[in-house]
């Protein structure tokens, strides 16, 4: 049984802001069938203290990065789950990231520098009756955790590390002045180790000392080796272009299933799209909308630049005057929130918003809402658009990273052939998303057709399947090392 320990930030049902936390819990079941247990290593905030109560302890540390910390056994899922219990690094109000202004921890450098050593202890024998075959870290939280197995590894077998780019958008980037205190050797701040920009790079020191990189879409993969997308990095990515792998990411059915899920006020297949009308009608009175059979757009987002969400906010007069309404949840940029709110004001009984996240809501949406609209400048793979799919809840997205990967346009050629899923569109921009609409409101005025669309992404596989049989070769092809 090959043994993977998985770092990350945050994996759900325990902490859960995005994406990076479905993904991380479902990685130890996506590849349990494949003789691999996937052990889970993550910080002891609140909710996860709270999880594991006073569970068994593996190993403590007197000073980890400035604070006594104890490593604690438990499982997530009924898979294994190692806990950072560090009270003084984590154990704090507000979220995983920040207070609850939404400013950052001062210290975010300390508290996952703190994640990546006890990581790399795991990984290379530091902490005795623990063994790992490979590292697999998750965005800058875990990106340390390659650097010292590759700058100052334990006493034992130091085991093979990969990363996984979930957002290159976010570096994590720390002031030079912060190294002396991650107990690396001078060496490691250079051009091919921890220094980014002057300062030390958290995801840059991951991406330089990992075997293997991948992200969570092919299209993804290309285009961070672009400037527009690379975010200061693609130089590397092209270097490193020979060890880079594009696998998609996948959704749980157990969780994101419409003819079970708990969430919903009526469940359904393909066979019963009629019943996401009792959907609907609870979307409705939930959120104060008019009742009309006319098209429910939802959006379930971060409210923020990347996502589109500035241009789409100037479009919501238009989506109203092709009679569409809009169910929003979400939250972010204040100023975004404002705009939002705004147009609500303007327009009673036709736009509604939540600020907020409520994952109860999320799946309400999907399962009652007509589309949900997705215009991000960049995704790296999305799981919205996924979770729309298995609903029939039809994404109209931007042409990007994972949206372009995992829907299929409902041009004529496609739809006279059977295969549309869902609207793609090439421009964020005012005029794009106003056209996008458009061809949204006109096809669902064309029954059987968009019925064809909902029909032909619930029809799709988007679970773990074959995302984990990827992963799975590419655990094992790093474990046998170069050939």
């Amino acid at each position: 049984m090959m043994q993977v320990l998985s770092v990350a930030s945050e994996a759900y049902p325990l902490v859960k802001t995005g994406g990076l936390g479905d993904v991380v819990g479902a990685l130890p079941g996506a590849l349990s069938g494949h003789g691999i247990t996937v052990t889970t290593l993550m910080p002891g905030y609140p909710a996860v203290r709270a999880h594991i109560g006073d569970a068994p302890l593996v190993h403590h540390y007197p000073n980890l990065m400035g604070a006594e910390a104890r490593i604690r056994a438990s499982y997530i899922n009924g898979f294994p789950l190692l806990v950072l219990d560090a009270p003084a690094l984590f154990q704090r109000d507000g979220g995983p990231y920040g207070d609850r202004s939404g400013a950052d921890w001062p210290d975010n450098w300390r508290r996952f520098a703190a994640l990546g050593r006890a990581a790399a202890d795991l990984a290379s024998g530091a902490i005795p009756n623990w063994r790992f075959d490979l590292l697999h870290g998750h965005d800058w939280h875990a990106g340390l955790a390659p650097a010292y197995l590759r700058y100052a590894p334990g006493p034992g077998p130091v085991a093979p590390s990969l990363m996984t780019i979930h957002n290159i958008a976010f570096p994590g980037r720390f002031d030079v002045s912060i190294f002396p205190f991650l107990g690396l050797p001078p060496r490691a701040y250079s051009i091919d180790g921890t220094e980014y920009y002057g300062g030390v790079g958290f995801l840059k020191a991951g991406l330089a000392s990992a075997r293997a990189i991948t992200t969570v879409s092919p299209g993804y993969a290309r285009e961070i080796r672009e400037p527009a997308f690379g975010m200061g990095l693609e130089g590397l990515i092209r270097t490193r272009s020979g060890d880079l792998t594009g696998i998609l990411n996948g959704i749980d059915p157990k969780i994101w299933n419409p003819q079970s899920d708990p969430a919903l006020a009526a469940r359904y297949d393909s066979h019963g799209l009629n019943l996401r009308r009792t959907n609907k009608r609870a979307i409705e009175s939930g959120f104060g909308l008019t009742q009309s059979d006319g098209p429910l757009f939802t959006v379930i987002s971060r409210l923020s630049w990347q996502k589109g969400m500035d241009v789409l906010a100037e479009q919501l007069d238009t989506l109203v005057a092709l009679g569409g309404r809009l169910a929003l949840l979400g939250t972010g940029e204040a100023a975004l929130e404002a705009k939002f709110r705004a147009a609500a004001s303007r327009h009673p009984g036709r736009i509604a918003v939540a600020l907020g996240y409520d994952e109860k809501l999320s799946h309400l949406l999907q399962g009652g809402a007509d589309a949900i609209l997705i215009p991000s400048r960049f995704e790296p793979c999305g799981l919205t658009q996924l979770y729309g799919l298995a609903y029939g809840c039809v994404p109209v997205a931007a042409r990007t990273g994972g949206l372009s990967d995992t829907i299929i346009d409902a041009n004529e050629a496609a739809l006279a052939q059977g295969v549309a899923t869902g609207i793609l569109f090439d421009s964020v921009t005012s005029e794009g998303v106003a056209n996008a609409l458009q061809r949204a409101v006109s096809l669902y005025a064309r029954p059987d057709a968009w019925s064809r669309l909902q029909v032909q992404g619930m029809a799709a596989d988007f679970s773990w399947h074959q995302s984990g049989a990827r992963y799975a070769e590419l655990y094992a092809k790093l474990i046998r090392g170069p050939a």
